[in-house]
């Protein structure tokens, strides 16, 4: 059996996708419970500010800044006790913050924009895109635990918002991510597609799930592949990761292999699924399909399986 280990390319598929671009340095070992105060008290601290699945964004020459600075940003009420330390820049710390003022109350030099049109239009480079990542599914997560899951008393942020304390019983209670299958069944002629209920017009993607306790992941993969698609799976191989923070999950890719053709499709999860040869994904890549079906955008983690197997010909 061979050591794959220096076989791998020096930079993994998982620094490709979306949100990967994140330059932060994290010092995890190094939070405190004042190190969100220390971070403010740096005059050259950066904060992204986020209200309701929304990023605010300076209007400047023709770009679009997401960075702002303590003082600047005091005008938009943020809630700087919520704040959370993403970690240091070589220029200084870096903070995602609650903003208080509602998205339709900005001044005329501001904007609100989803995270998803944010990361969809490319309107912010790949390093912010990445720590935006990060501060939205910290901050998702404390919105949805700010009780002790053990007495239901309201817990503490502490470690810089990588932590909640309860003063009650004790507990901690620690951010979480959701891990996620994603897998395109293949072989070396077609791939598995399908249509979610919720996707736009003509997109087709590789079949994705959630993956549970006590479940490693290329099973995950099978049971998800065999309950939406009706596929049995043999073998199954890991391609790439992407942080997706929708709000905090992380997305497994992998590849499955199919050992039957008969797809009998879960229409209650599904809106279509059948197989594509090759040359017909390669159109739907290039959005030239003549049924104007096509794949999601580049930085998706299944654009990049979808990708990797048109080009492994």
């Amino acid at each position: 059996m061979s050591f794959r280990l220096f076989d791998a390319p020096l930079r993994e598929p998982s620094q490709f996708v979306g949100f990967a671009g994140n330059m932060i340095d994290r010092q995890s070992e190094n939070r405190s419970d004042d190190s969100v105060e220390k971070a403010l008290a740096d005059p050259s601290a950066r904060l992204l500010l986020m209200h309701g699945g929304r990023l605010y964004l300076k209007l400047g020459d023709g770009d679009l800044d997401p960075w702002f600075g303590a003082s600047e940003s005091q005008t938009l009420q943020v809630l700087l006790d919520q704040g959370v330390l993403l970690g240091f820049s070589e220029t200084g710390p870096v903070l995602a913050v609650p903003a208080g003022v509602d998205p339709e109350q900005l001044p005329e030099t501001i904007k609100a924009i989803d995270y998803r049109s944010v990361y969809m239009q490319g309107l912010i480079d790949e390093a912010a895109a990445g720590a935006m990542a990060q501060g939205a599914a910290l901050l998702a997560w404390h919105a949805s635990h700010r009780f002790c899951s053990k007495c239901g008393t309201q817990s503490q942020m502490r470690a810089g918002g990588y932590k909640r304390h309860c003063p009650n019983c004790g507990t901690e209670h620690f951010p979480r991510t959701d891990p996620v299958a994603i897998m395109l069944t293949a072989t070396r002629e077609k791939c598995l597609l399908g249509r979610g209920r919720h996707f736009g017009p003509g997109m087709y993607s590789a079949l994705a799930g959630f993956i549970e306790p006590g479940e490693t992941i290329e099973a995950a993969v099978r049971r998800e592949t065999l309950e939406e698609a009706g596929i049995r799976l043999g073998r199954v191989v890991y391609h790439a990761s992407q942080p997706w923070p929708f709000p905090y999950s992380l997305m497994i890719g992998c590849f499955g292999e199919p050992l039957n053709d008969d797809i009998q499709a879960d229409l209650n999860e599904l809106e279509d699924c059948r197989w594509f040869f090759r040359d017909e994904v390669r159109s739907m890549l290039a959005k030239e399909h003549p049924g104007n079906l096509f794949t999601p955008p580049k930085g998706a983690i299944a654009h990049h399986l979808i990708r990797a197997w048109v080009d492994s010909e």
